[in-house]
Formats: structure tokens, C-alpha cells, sequence
């Protein structure tokens, strides 16, 4: 019995023990299975705060923010120098090139003159031109702001942005002539297509943004960047033998403080450069049509490289303005990290996305349709201005920064084709002696805002902003004064001790003194001294020879006649010179 009973004590335990284990093993498996279900809704949750690759509405974010950082500049610089380049009183009066127009196209403002100068300026009051000036640069600087603090943007602004600007460059004349005019208003032009038409908001749900549109902005980077090294190969020979980067750095319009350092890199590295520069814009721009990694990395090595030229010279917005369209290489899911996690443009986005993916898309209204038929034409219109251009592309007698149209939608482009292997530098000089050839006459030196000229003065850190005199005095060396006449005009300013020119030259030896009596130009070469040197040691940046006379001196009574022939006005004669 007792044994009977023992054992049936054992059998019920065991069966006991059985159903623990039994019910462990159900709560064990069942926790398993609650957490693998966590585990789970934890990857669905990460991957819908994840954004999907293909969407481009943070990266339109991210475009028209870089389009207008580059128009504040540009209206920032036209702010400060345009009155005394193409003011009442500038060097080249704007109002005066505005008549010729009119007499060339008949004496009439219409279409004619509206396509041969595409200018708001035509219909304003001439009277002050100044106010003119001032009032397109101001509008510009408000509006661009606006859009580069906000992220936000529609056609009506992008379009404004777009004749303002336009309306200076038209009417710039020589101080206008630089290829990122023109690339500029290209970037500005494809911007409109970006925006709704009316709605300003980040990411407006019924205003997609158009693949059409993200392509025009590939398409041109790919141009850009293939007329730079095209006309590289064609013109100058040592792009091809790799030697142009031994003097680039010294011979570049306005050299920066690394530009000193990165001159005296080893023979192999300067070869190293010349050729990244050759697969960066003949191979690498092909890239874009690879597929979305592959067009990542062109967009990606493109704005690395705008990064090590923007560091390496003041190249004025040049290269800040190239790595815009190189931003359209990038979809959503790529540029998400710029966007705070927390809310706006990135969660609307997400929740975009998240309708999209459960067949919630909105139907396309009547106003998405005829935004459709706007994307395409937009499209056609590139495809068809871009003939030409291609043509000069594969053309061996290439040219680099031209427009094929009044509007300058589709350009060409290129930098740097040749290669200046010594720099030389125009330097004013005046004094107050009376006889120029007095052996005795103590002449001083003008000092520009950024160009160089004091040995001693460390080369200045400008880019994006940029000073349009000192970039012409760089062309006016490698020519003479008789093919950059402005050079004389500059000059007679000078003996007037002109406010309006001086304020663009940074030291007047003549200030708070008499005018000077003769102001004549100097011919030098100009070499970086080396670092670790005697003479660096002493503070010097440069060594310079004199080469001769640039122009021969002059006086205000001797460019009367110059001055009379070129219809400018002369220069008012101090009374102690009369």
C-alpha cells in the first residue's frame, strides 16, 4: 500500500511537474512569439520614418535655398557696385548703352529692343537711374532672402528673382561679361519649374516635383562640366601635357591665402590635379545617366570638387553656383539627414509617402494636368535649345560662355580653357609734382580692394562676393590700354578724386590732400615669394619686376580730348588745377 501509494504520489507529481513545464514552455514560446510580433511592428515603424528613394521634395527644398544664397550674393554685389560701374556717374553709364540700343533698333522701345536687351529698366524713369538701380538690387536681396530662410518659393517669385536679374546683366555691359552671369540665369530659369504657382509652401501635396525638372538641373550640370573640359583639351596645350596647375594658382584673376601654399605643391601633385581635373569633367559627368548610386557619386564628386576650388581662389560665385545643379543628383532619402526627424518637411514627406504606398494618392486635378503639359514643354524647350549647344560641344573650334538666345535659357560654358603662365598686374600711380619726367616726382601708389598690388599685403578671402573692377584690371593686364580703353577712364576718375570710383579701390594715397596732378600705369610681373624664404620672412606674399609703362602719364587737361571722343564726361578740374 505504501509502496502503491508512493508511487501514485510520484506519478502525480510528475504529472504536475509535466503541466509546469508544460505552461512554461506555452509562456516561454508564447513570450518569443510577442516579441518576435515587437520586433516586427519596430522594423514596419523604422522603415515608414524611413524615406523611399526616388521622391525629390526635400531635394527641391535644398535647390531653391541654394538658388537664392546664390541671388543674395548677386544682388549683394550689384547693390554695392553697380552704381559706380553702370550708374549716373559710373564708368559705364547704363542709361547711355540703354539710348544706343534705341537708336540701333529704330528710336523705339518695343520688341526689338525688349530681345536685343531683355531689361525691366526700359519702362522705369531714366531721370535717376541710380534709384533704378538700386530699387531691382533691393527687391532682389528681399526676395531671395526670403526664400533662403523659409525653404519655401513659388513661380511668381522664382520668375521675379529671374527678370530682375536679368535686367542688370542686360544692361552690364563689360562688367557683366562673366560665364556664371549667364549660368546664373540659366539655375534661375529651371528654378522657376521647381515651385507651384501660386502656393508658398514647403511641400505642397497636389505640386509634386517634376522629374523633368530635377533632369534639366543633371542635364546642365552635365554641360557645365563637359564644356570645362573640352575647351581645356582644345585650347591650351599644357592641360594636355599636365602642366597647367603649375602656374593656375599663381596666375588665377584673385588668388586666396591658399592659393600661396598650394602653388608650391610637388611637380607630381600638380600632375595628379591636372589629371582629376580631366576625369572629373570629360568622365564623370556621364555618370548621371548610370543610374541613381552612380548619379549620386557624379553629384558627390561634383561638389567635392567646386569645395577644392572655392578654397583654393576667389573665383567669385563661380563654383558655389555649380554645385546647385549637382544638388539634383540626390533624391530624398539620400538628402533626409539635412531635415530634422522631429517635424515639418521631413514628416510631411514621410506622410507622402506612406499615402502613396497604401493607394491614397490624390486624383490629379485639372491644374496637376496643365502642370503636366508645363513639365513637358519645359522639357522640349531644353531639349530644343540645347541643339546648338551640343553641336559647339562636339565642335573643334569649341567657344565657352555664349548664349545661343536672347534669354540665355540654354549656354554654353567652360573656365579656364587657357592658362596665363605669368602674372602681371596694372598698378595707378600718381603725384602731385607738376612735371611727370622730374626725376624728383615721388609717385604713389593706388590700392585695389582685392587684386594684388602691395607686395606686403596677404592675398584677401572673398568668394562667393566679388569685386568686378579688380576682375577686369586681371584681363586688362595680358592686353594694352588700347584695347581696355576704361583703363584711361579709370584713370581720369582718379586725377578727379572721383568719390564714386575711389570708393571702389581700397587705398588713396591722395586722401584728405591735394588731387593728384598725373596719374600714370605701371607695368609689373608678379611672382609668390616662398614660403620659409628671406624675403617671406620679411612679410612679403609677392616679388614683382617692373616690365615698363602701361599707359604714359596723364592729366585731366590732356584727356579732354580723349574723353570727348568716347562721349564720356570729363572729369569736373579741381580749381587749384585750373
Amino acid at each position: 500500500m505504501a509502496a502503491a501509494r508512493d508511487s501514485s504520489e510520484t506519478s502525480v507529481r510528475k504529472r504536475r511537474l509535466g503541466k509546469t513545464e508544460t505552461t512554461d514552455n506555452i509562456s516561454t514560446d508564447g513570450g518569443r512569439e510577442d516579441g518576435e510580433s515587437e520586433s516586427e511592428r519596430e522594423e514596419k515603424e523604422k522603415a515608414s520614418r524611413s524615406l523611399r528613394t526616388g521622391t525629390y521634395w526635400l531635394t527641391r527644398i535644398v535647390l531653391l535655398r541654394a538658388i537664392a544664397f546664390i541671388y543674395f550674393v548677386a544682388f549683394s554685389v550689384a547693390y554695392n557696385q553697380n552704381k559706380q560701374l553702370i550708374g549716373e556717374h559710373g564708368l559705364m553709364p547704363c542709361r547711355d548703352y540703354l539710348n544706343s540700343v534705341k537708336r540701333y533698333v529704330g528710336g523705339k522701345i518695343g520688341a526689338a529692343a525688349l530681345a536685343y536687351t531683355p531689361s525691366i529698366l526700359w519702362f522705369l524713369d531714366w531721370s535717376d537711374m541710380d534709384a533704378n538701380l538700386d530699387a531691382i538690387a533691393l527687391a532682389g536681396l528681399a526676395l531671395s532672402g526670403f526664400v533662403l530662410v523659409t525653404g519655401t518659393a513659388n513661380m511668381v517669385i522664382m520668375a521675379t528673382l529671374w527678370v530682375l536679374y536679368h535686367s542688370l546683366v542686360s544692361v552690364g555691359q563689360l562688367w557683366y561679361s562673366f560665364g556664371w552671369e549667364s549660368q546664373l540665369l540659366e539655375t534661375g530659369f529651371l528654378g522657376i519649374f521647381l515651385c507651384p504657382v501660386w502656393t508658398l509652401s514647403q511641400v505642397p501635396r497636389r505640386c509634386p516635383p517634376s522629374l523633368v525638372s530635377i533632369w534639366t538641373f543633371r542635364w546642365l550640370v552635365v554641360r557645365i562640366m563637359l564644356g570645362a573640359g573640352l575647351i581645356k583639351l582644345r585650347v591650351d596645350k599644357c592641360w594636355r601635357d599636365l602642366t597647367c596647375m603649375d602656374y593656375h594658382y599663381e596666375t588665377q584673376p584673385v588668388p586666396n591665402p591658399m592659393s600661396y601654399y598650394m602653388h608650391r605643391s610637388p611637380w607630381w601633385f600638380h600632375r595628379f590635379e591636372t589629371l582629376s581635373n580631366h576625369f572629373i569633367e570629360l568622365v564623370v559627368p556621364f555618370f548621371t545617366f548610370l543610374g541613381r548610386r552612380m548619379c549620386m557619386v557624379n553629384g558627390l564628386i561634383q561638389i567635392l570638387f567646386q569645395v577644392t576650388l572655392i578654397v583654393s581662389g576667389n573665383l567669385s560665385f563661380l563654383n558655389w553656383l555649380t554645385i546647385v545643379p549637382s544638388l539634383a543628383c540626390f533624391d530624398d532619402a539620400s538628402l533626409g539627414f539635412l531635415f530634422g526627424s522631429g517635424g515639418g518637411a521631413k514628416k510631411a514627406v514621410l506622410e507622402i509617402q506612406a499615402e502613396d504606398e497604401a493607394g491614397h494618392t490624390p486624383k490629379p486635378t485639372k491644374g496637376m494636368l496643365m502642370r503636366r503639359v508645363v513639365n513637358i514643354s519645359l522639357g522640349v524647350l531644353i531639349g530644343y535649345l540645347s541643339v546648338p549647344v551640343v553641336m559647339n560641344l562636339l565642335s573643334s573650334r569649341q567657344v565657352m560662355n555664349t548664349s545661343f538666345d536672347p534669354l540665355r535659357i540654354v549656354n554654353t560654358y567652360g573656365a579656364f580653357g587657357s592658362i596665363t603662365k605669368e602674372r602681371t598686374e596694372v598698378i595707378f600711380q600718381g603725384t602731385l609734382s607738376p612735371d611727370p619726367k622730374d626725376p624728383a616726382a615721388v609717385w604713389e601708389e593706388f590700392q585695389f580692394l582685392c587684386k594684388p598690388g602691395d607686395i606686403y599685403r596677404r592675398p584677401c578671402l572673398l568668394s562667393p562676393y566679388h569685386y568686378r573692377l579688380d576682375w577686369l584690371m586681371w584681363f586688362a593686364a595680358f592686353q594694352t590700354y588700347e584695347q581696355s580703353e576704361w583703363v584711361i577712364h579709370v584713370a581720369g576718375r582718379l586725377l578727379a578724386n572721383d568719390s564714386t570710383v575711389l570708393s571702389l579701390i581700397d587705398h588713396n594715397p591722395f586722401h584728405g590732400r591735394d588731387s593728384p596732378r598725373w596719374v600714370r600705369g605701371e607695368h609689373f610681373r608678379y611672382k609668390f615669394t616662398q614660403p620659409g624664404s628671406s624675403s617671406a620672412a620679411e612679410g612679403k606674399w609677392w616679388l614683382r619686376r617692373r616690365i615698363g609703362a602701361y599707359f604714359p602719364p596723364v592729366d585731366l587737361d590732356g584727356l579732354r580730348g580723349y574723353f570727348q571722343s568716347r562721349n564720356w564726361p570729363h572729369p569736373h578740374i579741381p580749381p587749384n588745377r585750373k
